[in-house]
């Protein structure tokens, strides 16, 4: 029987939960706006007091925009996450290009560097990096998939394309445990120091390394 294969998330820059796609480049442009008021927000008020009427004021548009394209705060959110994970793959194949030979450690350098910059530069990104906060959906609505399995997925076929070797369950497998492993880390890292404190960086590193580089060779 042939083996099954891993479940692909939305094509990059397709979030789910929005109720129109932008198809004119002032539309697009639009939409870059509001999600850009959100994430400032965010960092300015927190999720619980977000709002669509703040984020409408903030991007300067009217509250009928932002409806345009969400439904609530939290779909809002969920635009947000979808949007930087876009990111951070295309900051992730960046860094493997720059990269003059490409080898197991210095790929996961090039991830772990990627999501370490993010952590520190991109606003909103301490309380929505690829993932809303848990909780439960409004009436109507499903969660939206695990964020780490989605960010495993891509993270996975980044690195499984640039070292030549296939996808399967196994790399999976192994991938989502360090993000799942990385993303608890890097949390205590930067709760200790708002910069990510460097010792326990170095440590997940060294943890990425001797788990992670046997299975990419």
């Amino acid at each position: 029987m042939p083996k099954p294969t891993p479940k692909h998330s939305p094509a990059p820059g397709q979030a789910p939960l929005l109720r129109r796609a932008p198809v004119q480049q002032r539309s697009a442009a639009r939409l870059a706006r509001i999600l850009d008021a959100c994430a400032e927000l965010l960092d300015e008020t927190g999720y619980e007091q977000l709002s669509t009427r703040a984020v409408a004021a903030r991007a300067g548009v009217p509250i009928g925009s932002v409806y345009r394209f969400f439904g609530n705060k939290r779909a809002m959110a969920a635009a947000l996450a979808h949007r930087n994970l876009d990111s951070y793959a295309a900051r992730i194949t960046a860094g493997l290009a720059a990269l003059p030979a490409v080898d197991a450690p210095g790929a996961i350098d090039t991830v772990l560097d990627a999501y370490i910059a993010m952590k520190r530069t991109v606003p909103g990104f301490a309380l929505v990096d690829f993932g809303i906060p848990a909780q439960a959906p409004p009436p109507g609505e499903t969660r939206e998939e695990d964020p780490n399995r989605r960010v495993a997925e891509r993270i996975c076929g980044l690195l499984a394309a640039t070292l030549g070797r296939p996808v399967d369950e196994t790399l999976l497998r192994k991938v989502l445990v360090c993000v799942e492993a990385t993303d608890a880390l890097l949390r205590l890292a930067f709760r200790t120091d708002p910069s990510g404190d460097p010792a326990l960086i170095a440590e997940t590193r060294a943890l990425l390394h001797a788990y992670l580089a046997p299975s990419l060779a």
